[in-house]
């Protein structure tokens, strides 16, 4: 139970950060903490909500804006702790926390955007913001403000706001049980398997599988589960047609199981919220409120871009899929092509197109070598350095921590980083900050994570990726950049506080760096030889960089055309996995390939509702950011000095310091059009 004294927010481990370099001391931070000191940092909040919004003096920026920008800090330093907890290393007592804590949190920020006396001294502001003679940042935090409290209800009457107040409270539960129900269904499914059932895999699959099998309580045995850090190279090696469609339907089937942890109720109650939400603010769609602040700015323009990249990806899907049936017809399969022959006809494909199959590139691609390629680019690009520092405690023994200095040696913030898979960590990939980077008040250094699952090789081995797994890590690496370059003065627009459809360009875009043969000649080194990956190698890589585009785009696309149709509609659908079924039918969906989220393990649009109507935006940041490397590769230098600066200045320190738009032209003079994304892609 947790303690009922009275919390010191001065002095409590959660809230007052002492352990070693500035960080939480977690060493003193025990699951029954968290509740009592959330309930006295939400209440020091509120106390600091109403000396702004009771305050008799004319609304200044100083006594109005930046005291709400600064307000909240005990709540915010509790909270980046609990929510990385949350997703990383949770057990049952930090799951019903999570229920219990969401709702709240929902309540907190509600009453706060629909406080009439404290929108009363933003709208004044807002209104005096010409004569106020504001400085560009401060004026665009100052029109983001006032129009997030609009969103939020603010010009509501009291019926309304006490509507909008229970809907986001409902959806802020529903988000934290889908988010659940996901985890509960992946944590508890793995096939086992011995032996005998192995063939075709190659060695690292195997150690990864015992691996599992081991944390699982099956020494001895080999476990297939449904991170996809196994499923995905099992599915591609494994000559057991058999297991691979039971590994398939385990895969796609996740939260949609029935029982408990059956997300299709949770869904169906989103969407009707969501409608009704929008509803109530006066939107036409869901994914009209969503993309109001958007460089999309309409689910037309949305569409404009994804339609004709899936006409595209799926003449390319067709062809492939021909080529496929002719070498399972030649290996003597009689079956039917089915969804789960997909990856382990492609990869025979790809070693006769190329001569070179996934398991020969592997043993170039450590990851502590491309941990320190992430590192070698960022310092070639932006001149800072990256120095690890063991043995201090953090969230779980796995996690890392590395001090960031800027290129004259000054301490710039922190990076952290949690690479593997593990029972009690949600699936997928992410960055996230326990503390932003700003220069507002005594400012704030940034402290930022990237949270992986890669599957853990026995005690001894390297871990080695395959060369998407290593794309993640320089993708979330980005974020993590645009998180630790950050150079603003307002905490609202530092790091990733960017539009959800220009979020994904500084991470997309590093991943180019990946595959610049001067990176992978000093980082690809063979795990057991060390020497350089051959050139041979890395050109028949490079050559098949754009091989099985059909499936990746379908898949993806998919999945963004679904999330679109589900948030453009005016209403919800009754049966939300009818709707998504009758979706795909209407645009023609191969049988053979499955969306890349199928709606009951979406997390990304309803594990909260960050993506919900944005899962596009992958793609539109992909028009960004061929073109950004174009501009490098234009120069014949892929760290070419003075573009990496206007780089830095406009895309990885900007945050959302500026319009997007007018921060790309900055960088590149122009904005792009999607022709390059498709060139890259190999649809074109």
């Amino acid at each position: 139970m947790p303690s009922t004294k009275a919390v010191d927010l001065a002095a409590h481990p959660l809230t007052t950060w002492q352990g070693p370099l500035g960080l939480p001391d977690f060493t003193r931070i025990g699951d029954g903490d968290f509740s009592g000191v959330f309930d006295a940092a939400l209440k020091a909040h509120e106390a600091e909500i109403e000396a702004i919004s009771g305050n008799a003096e004319t609304p200044t920026v100083e006594n109005t804006l930046a005291a709400l920008e600064l307000g909240g800090e005990a709540l915010d330093h509790v909270s980046s702790i609990f929510w990385c907890r949350a997703g990383a290393h949770t057990n049952e007592a930090i799951q019903a926390l999570e229920r219990e804590i969401s709702p709240k949190m929902s309540r907190h920020f509600s009453a706060i955007s629909m406080n009439e006396r404290l929108f009363a001294r933003i709208d004044d502001l807002y209104q005096r913001r010409e004569a106020l003679k504001l400085n560009a940042e401060t004026l665009r935090v100052l029109e983001k403000t006032w129009k997030s409290f609009v969103r939020s209800g603010a010009k509501l009457d009291a019926e309304g706001k006490k509507r909008l107040a229970a809907i986001n409270e409902e959806l802020s539960s529903l988000g934290t049980t889908f988010g659940q129900n996901l985890l509960a269904d992946e944590r508890d499914w793995a096939l086992f398997l011995d032996g005998a059932d192995l063939a075709g895999l190659p060695e690292f699959l195997k150690s990864a599988m015992a691996e599992a099998a081991e944390m699982r309580g099956q020494k001895g045995r080999y476990a297939v589960t449904l991170s996809r850090s196994i499923y995905e190279p099992f599915s591609t090696f494994s000559e057991r047609r058999d297991l691979r469609e039971i590994a398939f339907r385990a895969f796609t089937m996740r939260g949609q199981n029935g029982g408990a942890s059956d997300n299709t109720a949770v869904v169906r109650d989103m969407l009707r919220l969501r409608a009704e939400k929008a509803k109530l603010l006066g939107y036409a769609s869901f994914a009209a409120l969503k993309l109001d602040d958007t460089m999309a700015k309409t689910p037309e323009a949305v569409h404009m871009l994804l339609d004709p990249v899936w006409e595209k990806a799926l003449e390319k899907a067709a062809s492939d899929q021909a080529e496929l049936q002719r070498l399972a017809a030649e290996a003597g399969s009689n079956e039917e092509f089915a969804a789960w022959d997909w990856r382990f006809y492609q990869e025979k494909l790809r070693a006769e197109k190329f001569a070179f199959d996934e398991a020969e590139l592997k043993p170039y691609l450590q990851l502590d070598r491309v941990i320190d390629a992430c590192f070698d680019v960022a310092t070639r690009l932006f001149g800072i350095t990256f120095e690890e520092k063991k043995g201090i405690a953090t969230w779980h023994p796995d996690a890392r921590v590395f001090v960031v200095k800027n290129a004259d040696g000054s301490e710039r913030g922190l990076f952290l980083a949690d690479y593997f898979a593990r029972p009690s960590k949600r699936s997928g990939a992410w960055m996230s900050a326990l503390k932003s980077g700003y220069k507002l008040g005594h400012g704030s250094k940034p402290i930022i994570y990237n949270i992986m699952n890669f599957a853990k090789p026995p005690e001894g081995e390297a871990a080695l990726l395959s060369v998407d797994e290593a794309k993640t890590l320089f993708h979330e690496f980005g974020h993590a950049l645009h998180g630790m370059l950050t150079d603003v003065t307002w905490p609202s627009v530092a790091g990733t506080s960017v539009s959800r459809d220009f979020v994904e360009l500084p991470s997309q875009l590093y991943e180019h760096w990946l595959t610049v043969p001067a990176v992978l000649e000093k980082h690809a080194l063979h795990v057991k030889t060390g020497k350089p990956m051959p050139k041979a190698l890395v050109d028949k890589m490079l050559a098949a960089r754009t091989f099985g585009a059909g499936f990746a785009t379908v898949e993806f696309t998919a999945s963004a055309l679904v999330d679109m149709a589900y948030h453009a509609r005016p209403d919800a659908p009754d049966q939300p996995l009818r709707f998504e079924a009758e979706t795909l039918e209407k645009l023609g969906m191969p049988d053979t390939i499955s969306m890349r989220h199928r709606t009951p393990q979406f997390g990304h649009i309803f594990s909260g509702d960050g993506y919900s109507a944005g899962y596009y935006s992958y793609m539109w940041s992909e028009v960004l950011d061929a073109d950004a490397f174009a501009a490098f590769e234009e120069t014949g230098d892929p760290f070419n000095p003075a573009l990496a600066e206007r780089l830095r200045k406009n895309i990885y320190a900007a945050g959302g310091s500026k319009d997007p738009e007018e921060l790309y032209t900055a960088f590149r003079g122009k904005m792009p059009s999607p022709e390059a994304m498709m060139a890259k892609r190999g649809l074109v």
